[in-house]
């Protein structure tokens, strides 16, 4: 047998994957479809068959649509001109636009399609695969470079680097040590309507401050079904519960059958959470990466997923322990730069939002330069972080209010 034929052989009996990603969301796909057109063996794993649901509004911003692979269509369901706010059902206003601010996606199309970039540029696709664990050290373990992801069925996978994109319950997570300050519960319906009420709702959405410290509500048009959602603190599930019912009434779509209710807890990493341990990465919700205030996710998931796939490559080629540390601290930095500024201002306006509804309708609302910041944020033309650090007015009005 030749060198070449004893290799391929004992790449048969136990081959290792370049990069093994755990979790196919937007953070897992984003993540396969990097390492993969870096022309890397890339295996994703995802413990459902897709398309699946997962309980989001499905809004689209700008830091999204500039995350995703190049041509990737997306699948709108509608184009956002249009928003309304409401205090509590109250002081009501609708803000317009006469260019798109953001769209709107239902998850299980926008995830599957996500998958299918993934693997057309290379990655393998394993669905129904449920993962148990990691292990970097081990009888399982072959060497230093390698990592063993262990499936629930007992098999074990072999990579030289592994991205944990397995959401906001992550195992994988919990092997890196993922450490949460923020955790709220998000309650959503997926309404059908009849035709008249979706044309009331065609290109706008509605978003209500809420009644309880830090929640909102919103109605996301997507056809002839409404998604209608609120959030809020982890805490009182009853509350939140009413504020949903209540919302939907006040909205008159209590006589609606929901076509799905269901309900997700979202989970903010502290400032000095660990994002790798070894050859492992974590991002998206699984690293507990979202902006605070708001608690999008999405944009998160696909920027922070396209880092964690750029640099496991990086980590895969690392020949010991301390380059593959050294590519890891990298990630850490590039995802504290960008991603963990905005959740440090995320932080602060929800800590204002906390204490100060009204004063933020009223701002939304009534004052021109507010709207346009919103405006200029979901259109992706920037971001919070950089509102805070170029706008020297914006920086004293946001420092004296934290003070009051």
């Amino acid at each position: 047998m030749s060198s070449e034929n004893a290799d391929a052989g004992r790449e048969r009996e136990e081959p290792v994957w370049d990069v093994v990603v755990v979790g196919a969301g937007p953070a897992g796909a984003s993540a396969a479809y990097a390492a993969a057109v870096a022309g890397r063996r890339v295996l994703l794993l995802e413990k459902a068959e897709l398309p699946r649901y997962k309980t989001c509004g499905g809004g689209i911003i700008g830091p999204s649509r500039d995350a995703l692979p190049p041509g990737f269509e997306l699948p709108f369901r509608d184009r956002v001109h249009a928003v309304t706010f409401s205090l509590g059902g109250k002081l009501t206003r609708t803000r317009r636009s006469k260019t798109m601010l953001f769209g709107l996606i239902n998850r299980p199309e926008f995830d599957a399609a996500l998958v299918e970039e993934a693997r057309k540029a290379g990655a393998a696709v394993r669905t129904g695969v449920t993962v148990a664990r990691v292990e970097q050290h081990g009888a399982a373990v072959p060497d230093r470079r390698t990592v063993a992801v262990v499936l629930a069925d007992g098999e074990t996978v072999l990579a030289r680097a592994v991205v944990g994109a397995d959401g906001s319950a992550s195992r994988i997570g919990a092997h890196v040590g993922v450490k949460l300050d923020q955790v709220d519960l998000g309650l959503e319906a997926e309404i059908p309507v009849p035709g008249t009420v979706a044309e009331d709702w065609a290109g706008r959405v509605l978003i209500d401050w809420g009644p309880l410290p830090g929640s909102y509500g919103w109605v996301f048009p997507k056809g002839e079904t409404l998604t209608v959602g609120v959030i809020s603190a982890r805490g009182d599930g009853a509350a939140t519960k009413r504020y949903l019912e209540d919302f939907i009434a006040r909205l008159g779509l209590a006589g609606f059958e929901p076509a799905v209710s269901s309900g997700h807890l979202t989970r903010c990493r502290s400032d000095d959470s660990p994002l790798s341990r070894g050859r492992v990465l974590v991002c998206g919700d699984a690293a507990g990466l979202l902006e605070p205030w708001t608690r999008e996710g999405i944009s998160f998931a696909l920027r922070s997923g396209r880092l964690a796939g750029e640099w496991a490559v990086r980590i895969a080629e690392a020949q010991d322990a301390v380059d593959a540390r050294r590519q890891a601290l990298n990630y850490a930095f590039a995802i504290k730069a960008g991603l963990g500024v905005e959740m440090g201002v995320g932080r602060r306006m929800l800590a204002l939002f906390e204490r100060r509804p009204g004063l933020l309708h009223a701002a939304i609302t009534g004052f021109r330069p507010a709207w346009k910041m919103f405006a200029g944020i979901t259109r992706g033309s920037t971001t919070l972080g950089e509102i805070v650090r170029t706008r020297p007015v914006v920086q004293r009005a946001l420092s004296a209010l934290d003070k009051a």
